[in-house]
């Protein structure tokens, strides 16, 4: 037995040595360049740096830059070659070049710097410029590649068009395709790269066609212009995108914002002026949530959704049942009322947690955009919040048309006393629904909270809104709320880089006005009983 495990520990041993052949010959030949470097006239060190930036070793471009600052080094004890992370004082904390680990610090006497002047230092600009395009990983050299585009000069263009003829990745080619025209619109008036500049985005393209449009040459002045003038078509194309998504999304958010009102109003007749206050809430609920689970946004998150939507509903359910019961058919009253309950609602939330704002971390996953092109993006927050207002529209519509909460609250809707004569409970059905409504409101605050930061006047800034969404896609309709709180947001989008943000919103509020004369019901008005009373 004891020869067998002793035959197992040496098979294992041979196969260990066998995985760390390839990274000890990397490291030998890596240790190989740097001794060149570092043994090799200034003459000759070019040469040596030419080496080691086509060796295609990704410690490569943190050598180089090494080198270029003068914190490469060679410990004379041991021989090893170090970078310089520190240089103050007698002892200098130090990184080991091979591995990239950090050593600790080392006697500044034990170290030789490698030595570089201005003549190296001038090549080593126009290498470490071009080095990541002979990485392995595409997306990196596609990141050079653009980086390059009004960089480029006599120096690197012989490196860049060999690079270019070897690249098999099609977009990289066309980024250095891009960034050579550019340099020869620029330095050369090139009327074929001025053609191959005609439909690019790319800030440094269009810097270098109104160069070229103001030249003395006809030709190319005339080239030039007609350039711009297809860019500039593409780019209001683009902005037109970029302020269709704005819109929408803020669209999603008055949807979200208007929905819960819409159930409420709808139902009960109830003009709830503390709608804007539950929203607050669920936005508070998100920033507490992370407060419980610090280090993880993504999961306070998601675990805000059902939170908000029930912290919202229960504070819904008890201004309904210690103030609107008492109040039902009179609206001016419950109006005035409500209005007292949102200062209240301000004041505690100043009093226990605090006046300032707070800011709620956006998980990664929601941060960053999607590029389309060089001149729209689409920030991923903003998509996020499109989708989950669909996403509980929908649910929403799920609930009214398929459940007996639905059919109660359209029955109720429709005619209260009738609906009372077949068994319905319409104070449970009032309950329920502005227990769903306020939910709601909970819902919107948590999606909020991604935009903008939570504080005690958040609900504050959408109330106004959310009542002319109501009123403009007919009271109590599921469909005129999501239709018009896409409309409204979509046309203040519009009107606001033009009349500002403040006139914009009065604009909207006349538009409505004008709109509710000529249709007092809304876009979508009710049928029925409900539509006669």
């Amino acid at each position: 037995m004891s020869i067998i495990r002793s035959l197992r520990l040496l098979l294992t041993a041979c196969l260990l040595a066998l995985m760390a052949l390839p990274a000890q010959a990397d490291d030998a030949q890596a240790k190989s360049l740097l001794k060149q470097l570092a043994d090799a006239p200034n003459a000759k060190k070019g040469a040596v740096i030419s080496d080691i930036a086509s060796s295609g070793d990704e410690r490569a471009r943190q050598w180089l830059e090494a080198f270029a600052d003068g914190k490469l080094a060679q410990n004379e004890e041991t021989g090893d070659f170090v970078i310089v992370l520190e240089n103050r004082g007698r002892n200098w904390t130090v990184a080991d070049a091979l591995s990239g680990e950090e050593i600790g610090e080392v006697s500044r006497r034990d170290l030789d710097s490698i030595r570089v002047n201005n003549a190296l230092r001038r090549e080593l600009d126009g290498i470490l410029s071009v080095i990541d395009l002979t990485v392995q990983d595409p997306e990196k050299r596609l990141t050079a590649a653009r980086e390059l585009r009004g960089s480029v000069d006599e120096t690197l263009i012989e490196r860049i068009t060999a690079l270019m003829e070897a690249e098999a990745n099609s977009d990289v080619k066309a980024a250095l395709t891009e960034a050579i025209a550019i340099y020869k619109v620029d330095a050369l008036g090139d009327l074929d790269a001025v053609a191959q500049l005609s439909g690019s985005l790319n800030i440094d393209a269009r810097a270098a066609l109104t160069n070229a449009a103001r030249s003395d040459n006809a030709e190319l002045a005339a080239a030039a212009q007609t350039a711009l003038d297809q860019i500039e078509q593409k780019l209001k194309l683009n902005n037109a995108a970029k302020t269709l998504y704005f819109g929408i999304s803020l669209g999603s958010v008055l949807v979200l914002a208007a929905i819960g009102l819409a159930i409420t109003f709808g139902v009960m007749g109830v003009i709830n002026m503390a709608h804007g206050e539950l929203i607050m809430l669920g936005a508070y609920t998100t920033w507490g949530m992370q407060q419980l689970l610090p280090g993880q946004p993504g999961l306070a998150l998601i675990l805000s959704i059902p939170a908000g939507f029930m912290v919202a509903a229960l504070a819904g359910v008890a201004i309904e049942r210690t103030v609107i019961q008492h109040l039902k058919g009179r609206p001016l009253e419950t109006l005035l009322a409500t209005f007292g309950i949102s200062l209240i609602l301000q004041q505690l939330v100043r009093t226990v947690i605090s006046p300032l704002n707070r800011t709620v971390v956006t998980p990664e996953w929601m941060s960053g955009s999607i590029m389309i092109n060089e001149a729209l993006s689409l920030t991923l927050n903003r998509l996020y919040i499109i989708g989950f207002a669909l996403v509980v529209f929908a649910g929403l519509m799920l609930i009214m048309r398929k459940t007996r909460l639905g059919l109660e609250v359209r029955a109720v809707t429709q005619n209260r006393a009738m609906a009372r004569s077949m068994g319905i409970k319409a104070t449970r059905v009032d309950i329920m629904t502005f227990a769903l409504g306020s939910g709601v409101a909970g819902l919107a605050g948590v999606a909020l909270s991604q935009i903008t930061n939570v504080g005690p006047n958040l609900g504050q800034n959408y109330i106004i809104d959310s009542f002319m969404v109501v009123v403009f896609g007919g009271v109590g309709n599921l469909w005129g709320t999501l239709v018009a709180g896409l409309s409204l947001g979509t046309i203040n989008q519009l009107l606001e880089p033009w009349a500002g943000a403040v006139l914009a919103k009065i604009l909207v509020l006349v538009f409505i006005i004008l709109f509710i004369q000529k249709r007092p019901r809304g876009l979508f008005p009710q049928k029925g009983r409900a539509a006669e009373g």
